[in-house]
C-alpha cells in the first residue's frame, strides 16, 4: 500500500486540479504492477516498477524503439525515475487472450505479424542487448533447476545431465546460426491489446537483438491459447510471405524456416517451463501451472518431429512417463 500511496500523490502533483481514481490494471510476472487513473474524461496507465528490483530505462528505450518503427506503443507522459514510476498513454483494457476466439484469429494475428514486421525491419545492431550463447544458455538451464529440480523433485543422473546438455548446444547452434532482428521477447496474446492501431503492444522491456524466429514462435507457440496446427502453419506462412516481400532476412525455404522457428520454439518452452516452476516455488504465484501443460505438449511434439530432437523427448518421457496429450484452446 505504500508504493500505491506514494504514486498516488506523485500523479496527484501532476494533475492537482483533476480528480482521479487508481485501480489495478495488471500485474505480470516480475516486479512491475500497473494502474489505470481515470480522469473525468480520459484514462492513463501508472507502471509501478521498484527500484530495488526494476529498471525503467529499457522500458523507455524500447518504447522509443519501437515507436520509430511504426508501431502501436504506450507514449510516456511522465517518468519518475527516482521512484520508480511512469505514466503511460492507456491501451485500453482488452487482450488478445481476452478478445480471440473462432472467428477472428486470422485478423488479429494478421496485425500482430504486420506490426512484428515494422518492429524487425527497424533492427539495428548494438542498439539491444545481444542474445548471445550465454543468455540463451541461462535461460534453458531455468529447466533442470526450477522445473526437474523443484517442481518434479527429480535428481538427474550424470547420464541424463550429458545428454540435457548436449542437447542444449544443439539448440544454441541453431539459434545463434539464424538472422539477427529486434526480439521483444514476449509477444504473446497476454502483452498485445486489441486497439486502435492494432494491436497496442506490451511488456516490451526485456527486447533484445536476436534468432529472427523468436517472436514468431512467443506468438504462435503461446503458453495462454493453443491452435490447431494446420491453422497455425497457415498464418505462419503468411508471415513468412510478409517477411520475404518486405526484405527481412527470413530463410528463402519455408521449410528451413519452419525448422529455425521449431528448434526457437523448443528453446522458449525449456525457458517457461523452468520460469513458471521458480514462479511458483519460489515467488509463490501458482497461477502458472495451469499452463504448464500446453507448454510441454508443445515442446514435445516439436521433439517427436526432428531426429536431433529425440533425445530430450526420451529424457522428458523418463521424467514423467504416460504424460497425456493436450488439447487445442480452439
Amino acid at each position: 500500500m505504500k508504493r500505491q500511496q506514494l504514486l498516488h500523490d506523485w500523479l496527484k502533483s501532476l494533475y492537482p486540479d483533476q480528480p482521479f481514481t487508481l485501480a489495478p490494471a495488471s500485474a505480470d510476472a516480475s516486479f512491475r504492477r500497473y494502474f489505470r487513473a481515470t480522469f473525468n474524461d480520459h484514462t492513463l496507465v501508472a507502471m509501478d516498477a521498484p527500484t530495488e528490483h526494476e529498471n525503467c530505462h529499457p522500458f523507455i528505450t524500447v518504447a522509443q524503439l519501437f515507436a520509430k518503427a511504426g508501431v502501436h506503443v504506450p507514449t510516456i507522459i511522465a517518468k519518475n525515475l527516482e521512484q520508480g514510476f511512469l505514466l503511460l498513454s492507456d491501451l485500453g483494457n482488452t487482450t488478445y487472450l481476452q478478445a480471440l476466439n473462432s472467428d477472428n484469429p486470422k485478423a488479429l494475428y494478421g496485425d500482430a505479424c504486420n506490426a512484428l514486421v515494422k518492429i524487425q525491419l527497424a533492427s539495428q545492431e548494438n542498439v539491444l542487448p545481444l542474445y548471445d550463447e550465454t543468455l540463451l544458455m541461462r535461460e534453458m538451464r531455468l529447466f533442470p533447476e526450477w522445473y526437474i529440480g523443484q517442481h518434479l523433485k527429480l535428481t538427474l543422473t550424470d547420464k541424463q545431465t550429458t545428454t540435457l546438455e548436449n542437447i542444449f548446444q544443439r539448440i544454441v547452434q541453431n539459434n545463434l546460426a539464424q538472422p539477427r532482428v529486434y526480439v521483444h521477447r514476449d509477444y504473446h496474446s497476454r502483452n498485445l491489446m486489441v486497439s486502435s492501431p492494432n494491436p497496442g503492444i506490451l511488456d516490451f522491456q526485456d527486447a533484445v537483438y536476436g534468432p529472427i524466429t523468436y517472436d514468431v514462435a512467443s506468438l504462435f507457440k503461446d503458453a495462454y491459447i493453443s491452435w490447431r496446427e494446420a491453422d497455425v502453419l497457415d498464418w505462419i506462412i503468411r508471415y513468412w510471405e510478409s517477411a520475404r516481400k518486405a526484405g527481412l532476412p527470413v530463410h528463402e525455404d519455408f521449410g528451413a524456416f519452419y525448422r529455425d522457428y521449431e528448434w526457437m520454439g523448443v528453446q522458449r518452452h525449456l525457458k517457461v517451463l523452468g520460469i513458471f516452476a521458480r514462479l511458483y516455488h519460489r515467488d509463490g504465484k501458482d497461477g502458472y501451472l495451469k499452463d504448464l501443460p500446453v507448454v510441454m505438449s508443445y515442446l514435445r511434439r516439436a521433439c517427436e518431429r526432428y531426429n536431433d530432437l529425440k533425445p530430450l523427448l526420451h529424457l522428458l518421457d523418463e521424467l514423467e512417463p504416460n504424460k497425456p496429450e493436450v488439447g487445442y484452446t480452439f
